[in-house]
């Protein structure tokens, strides 16, 4: 038996899985945390590695690996090889006025032709234009620049040399400096973000490129990428909740949506993956039952004790910003509220259902890119609440399936690894977990009435 391990460094934690590189089967897995906050030295990711891959058995036996990570990430690398300072997260949105200057000096449809994107800052090139206006001698002193899951390739690897940085072209394509379609960087775009494009960037590797360390290491992804991998998508819509709530699909051709809500970047296989990304997602519930004393649980009955609608309370759960829209100073509301409604269960579902609401507002714009959105496939950690799972059709409008829980990025890399072994076109075939299907009929009160809420963010 041939062994691939993936490996999926996201904002909270590092998880390894160890596969059967024919068939998929698991054979052992590890996990290590990561610290808390949107910036943060590499380093840390880099222990968190080292301590997952121990706890799962490390790489004696393992013929080849792909790290998929959290995409967008800043880590910038002096001359030597050293960080220049703590990497700033996807999450950070310290780059908010930056990347509305960069939007506006060059336009929201040039920017989407161009590169399938509209800075948010989320994106790298955001971040770097904040570095030089607000940290001038660590720009100066930036000689690489790269992403969390080139970082920890490249150290795996072990050459300290900037030459030898690897990406693929899932993560670059969120960077805001590179055209998925030419497969190319764009200096004139990195220029636009750091104020010169002499830095050293990764080297884009193809789907089932390699390079040698420790074992064969796979181009990697990003996390988006890895997931849509390993869940094994098809034609459905994959909605994630996780630290951030993501709408994806697979496509042949890139989006260009110069409203910004669409990101048109790149998927794991050579292909699409046309993406909306809201800031808040599973830690919506996690707030939610922390404000009403609960457990997530407990939070999900109560949410399924309420009727759909929540008698009229409708949570906007901007609580971290929001990227979709683009309102990354809004905060979250409670809206509707009376002496008759206002009650835990409601609470609970109007939490459960702003979430859905917020995530449903991608699968519109999906829909307008010419995504096929009659079924959704529902992962992450919060698609394991109860009222999530069933709540979700009533607020989509459309069946969802939930494939047993998963560590989908971690499996996704795998997988990716495994193609590494075989030359083939395609990745392997494995045999996906058996998913479960939920549906409703569809109550359009709920979504009204959180777009009526919502909508007033938009009219400031």
């Amino acid at each position: 038996m041939t062994l691939v391990a993936g490996v999926d460094s996201s904002t909270q934690s590092c998880k390894v899985v160890v596969r059967d590189a024919e068939t998929g089967r698991l054979v052992r897995e590890g996990r290590a945390s990561h610290p808390d906050g949107t910036e943060v030295h590499p380093s840390h990711w880099w222990s968190a590695l080292q301590s997952a891959l121990s706890d799962a058995g490390g790489l004696d036996d393992v013929a080849a690996l792909s790290v998929a990570g959290q995409q967008h990430g800043m880590v910038c690398l002096d001359d030597a090889g050293e960080v220049v300072r703590e990497a700033l997260l996807w999450n950070d949105t310290r780059s908010a006025a930056a990347a509305a200057d960069l939007t506006a000096e060059l336009g929201a449809q040039e920017w989407a032709t161009r590169i399938g994107l509209v800075p948010v800052a989320s994106f790298t090139v955001t971040k770097l234009r904040w570095l030089a206006q607000h940290e001038p001698d660590n720009a100066k002193r930036t000689a690489a620049v790269c992403l969390p899951h080139d970082w920890l390739t490249w150290k795996l690897r072990g050459t300290g040399a900037l030459e030898d940085l690897v990406t693929d072209r899932s993560d670059a394509s969120g960077t805001g400096y590179f055209d998925s379609v030419a497969n190319a960087y764009v200096p004139d775009l990195l220029s636009l973000g750091l104020g010169r494009s002499d830095v050293a960037l990764p080297r884009v590797l193809g789907p089932s490129e390699f390079v040698d360390g420790p074992v064969r290491l796979g181009a990697g992804a990003g996390d988006n990428a890895g997931a849509m991998l390993g869940v094994g998508g098809g034609k459905d819509v994959v909605v994630s909740l996780g630290t951030s709530g993501v709408v994806t699909a697979t496509a042949e051709v890139r989006a260009a949506d110069a409203s910004g809500i669409v990101a048109g970047f790149a998927d794991a296989t050579g292909r699409y993956l046309p993406l909306a990304c809201t800031l808040n997602a599973a830690r919506v519930l996690d707030a939610t039952a922390r404000m009403l004393g609960v457990d997530l649980a407990t939070l999900s009955d109560l949410a399924l004790s309420a009727k759909p609608g929540a008698e009229g309370v409708v949570m906007v759960p901007y609580l971290e910003g929001e990227r979709t829209p683009n309102l990354p100073d809004a905060t979250g509301a409670l809206h509707g509220l009376t002496l008759t409604n206002a009650t835990p269960a409601n609470i609970a579902r109007a939490a459960v259902e702003g979430m859905l609401c917020g995530l449903a507002v991608g699968l519109d714009a999906l829909a307008e890119q010419g995504a096929d959105v009659s079924g959704v496939r529902l992962v992450g950690g919060a698609a394991a609440s109860r009222a999530v799972r069933e709540i979700a059709p009533i607020v989509f409008g459309v069946p969802v399936t939930v494939p047993a829980p998963g560590e989908y990025v971690a499996d996704g890399a795998a997988r990716q690894a495994a193609w590494t072994l075989t030359g083939a076109a395609t990745p392997p075939e494995w045999t996906l977990a058996e998913s479960t299907r939920f549906e409703a009929d569809a109550v359009p009160e709920v979504r009204a009435r959180y777009g009526d809420a919502a909508q007033r963010y938009l009219s400031r």
